[in-house]
């Protein structure tokens, strides 16, 4: 399928679902501290976005449906982690992953931030998942290969000595949470269709301080590495422009 150039209405759309997503992460990390509940966080996504008027995407959204606000995964958990009962500790890390959707239009973020005082390893792997998605950025520009942004992720990742998670893999969004195409983390550059203003794309590399490999757990949505290491997710929702890109779920002078 051919990947969606949007309109300057559409993407008026999307910036204001990227303001608002980057001005609810930023009062959500605010709360992240040792001895808060996973569920609290949740609670506060669902208020603000009641208070602004916009619509959760993920909440009940796939198969089985997915039941909650936002994605909290902690420590070993990649993505998709379930906000429950669980309290988070001194030295955890936690991957923030939501999304809203402005009058049928959708932005997509996350990011992972420490609980407390972290592990330089932890704190290291934070740092280079950043980078490797900051990097992605860099590439994003007018006449670049879609592979270019996956080849970014892999060789900051892989470079200094993380891994890059196959079973994921950054995507379109616009109408459509997911829409065509799908960016993986990974590959060699210069090949695939090349980028055209207009194009917006959710770029979220996922890395492990261990092995790549992904396991399951039963709830159906909770994804894990398989050899317990930490993980660590980044994303953001990018607009292609006529000179580079626009980041259009961050706050001005924030990543």
């Amino acid at each position: 399928m051919p990947i969606i150039v949007k309109s300057r209405d559409e993407i008026g759309l999307m910036r204001e679902a990227g303001r608002i997503l980057a001005e609810t992460l930023e009062i959500i990390v605010s709360h992240v501290r040792p001895g808060v509940i996973e569920k609290e966080l949740d609670e506060i996504a669902r208020r603000e976005f009641k208070k602004r008027g916009v619509i959760a995407t993920f909440l009940n959204y796939g198969q089985p449906p997915y039941p909650a606000t936002i994605c909290v995964s902690v420590n070993d958990e990649i993505v998709h982690g379930i906000p429950g009962p669980r309290v988070l500790a001194e030295g955890d890390i936690v991957s923030l992953d939501f999304g809203v959707s402005v009058d049928g239009y959708h932005g997509d973020s996350a990011v992972t931030v420490p609980v407390g005082q972290i592990s330089e390893d932890a704190e290291r792997l934070l740092r280079v998942s950043q980078q490797s998605l900051d990097d992605a950025m860099e590439v994003m520009k007018p006449g670049a290969r879609l592979s270019d942004l996956g080849s970014a992720v892999q060789r900051t990742a892989e470079g200094a000595g993380f891994s890059v998670v196959r079973e994921f893999a950054g995507h379109g969004i616009g109408r459509a949470l997911h829409e065509p195409p799908w960016i993986p983390n990974f590959g060699e550059p210069g090949r695939g269709p090349r980028l055209l203003p207009g194009m917006v794309f959710a770029v979220e590399p996922m890395l492990t301080a261990g092995r790549p490999e992904v396991r399951m757990l039963d709830d159906e949505w909770t994804a894990v590495t398989a050899d317990g290491s930490l993980a660590a997710h980044f994303e953001h929702t990018i607009l292609v422009t006529e000179n580079g890109s626009e980041t259009l779920t961050r706050i001005a002078g924030s990543h």
